[in-house]
C-alpha cells in the first residue's frame, strides 16, 4: 500500500520511561541528534527515581524534547497509545517508539526513517540477517525466538520479529487501524499493532539490528507478560477482532487518554 508521498517534514520519536533516570538524559541526546527533523515525547509512569524531573530540568534548554507525565504504571501499551495520541495531535508525519534504555542503539534510526518513506511500518528486527542479540542467556534467546515463531504462525503476518518494540509508523497507518480499541498492553500490543497494520493492507519493513542487553537501571520485563502475550496472540487468532474499514461506516475512535490509575 505505500507510494511516493509529500517530504517528510517532522518526526517524533515515543520513550515510555520508568524508573530510567540513569539513561533518559543521554539516550535524548542520541535521539535528537540523528535527525534535524526528530523530536522525542517522553511518556513517564511517575517514575519513583526522578526520572520525569530529569526529563523536565532538560527541556528548559531542548525544545525538541517534550514529556506527558502519568499518574502512575499504567502499562507500555497505553504509553504507546498516549505517545500515538500526542504524535497525531501535533501533526507529526513518522511516528517511532523504541526503549529507553540503549538496548534500541539511536544510530539505526537513520535506517528505520529511509525505510519508512518506501514502506507504511518499519521495524528494527532481531531476526533478520544482519540482526542479533547480544548478552542474552541461552533459555532467554530461546524463548524470544518461540514467541516471534508463535505470532508469525498463529497470526500468520509476515514479519520476522514481531514482538519488537523499535518501529516505524507512517502517519497514516495510525490514523486507519484504530490502535486506541487494542486493550492488550507489553508484548501482545506489539502483536496486535502488527497484525492489525498487516490486515488493513499496509507494507511493513524490517532493518537488521543488534539487540543489546539494558545499559544502566533493572529490566521491568515480567515473565507473567510473556505468559500474558501468547494467550493474547491465540485469542486475536481465534476470535479476531472486527475492523472497520475506511468504506465501513465507523463509530469514533478512543480519545487516547489514560486509563484511571489502579
Amino acid at each position: 500500500m505505500s507510494e511516493s508521498a509529500a517530504p517528510v517534514e517532522r518526526i517524533l520519536v515515543i520513550l515510555p520511561t520508568y524508573n530510567e533516570v540513569e539513561n533518559v538524559g543521554e539516550l535524548c541526546r542520541q535521539v535528537i541528534a540523528q535527525d534535524p527533523r526528530i523530536e522525542v515525547v517522553v511518556v513517564d509512569d511517575h517514575s519513583p527515581d526522578g526520572t520525569g524531573d530529569l526529563v523536565e530540568t532538560i527541556q528548559a534548554g531542548e525544545p525538541k524534547l517534550h514529556l506527558i507525565r502519568r499518574s502512575g504504571k499504567l502499562g507500555l501499551g497505553t504509553a504507546y497509545l498516549r505517545g500515538f495520541r500526542f504524535g497525531l495531535d501535533q501533526s507529526f508525519d513518522f511516528v517511532f517508539t523504541m526503549d529507553c534504555d540503549f538496548s534500541h542503539n539511536p544510530s539505526y534510526l537513520p535506517d528505520l526513517i529511509e525505510l519508512l518513506g518506501r514502506r507504511d511500518m518499519v521495524v528494527g528486527s532481531r531476526y533478520v540477517p544482519g540482526g542479533g542479540v547480544e548478552n542474552w542467556p541461552r533459555h532467554r534467546r530461546l524463548l524470544s525466538r518461540f514467541a516471534n515463531f508463535y505470532a508469525r504462525t498463529l497470526l500468520r503476518i509476515d514479519l520476522r520479529d514481531c514482538t519488537a518494540g523499535f518501529r516505524g509508523y507512517r502517519r497514516r497507518v495510525l490514523e486507519t487501524v484504530r490502535p486506541f480499541e487494542i486493550r492488550s498492553s507489553g508484548y501482545s500490543f506489539l502483536e496486535e499493532m502488527a497484525w492489525r497494520v498487516d490486515r488493513y493492507g499496509f507494507s511493513m519493513g524490517e532493518v537488521p539490528i543488534i539487540f543489546e542487553q539494558r545499559n544502566a537501571g533493572v529490566s521491568k520485563i515480567e515473565s507473567s507478560e510473556i505468559y500474558l502475550a501468547a494467550w493474547y496472540v491465540l485469542l486475536t487468532a481465534l476470535r479476531p477482532p472486527k475492523l472497520v474499514f475506511p468504506s465501513d461506516p465507523s463509530p469514533p475512535q478512543e480519545s487516547g487518554e489514560d486509563p484511571p490509575a489502579p
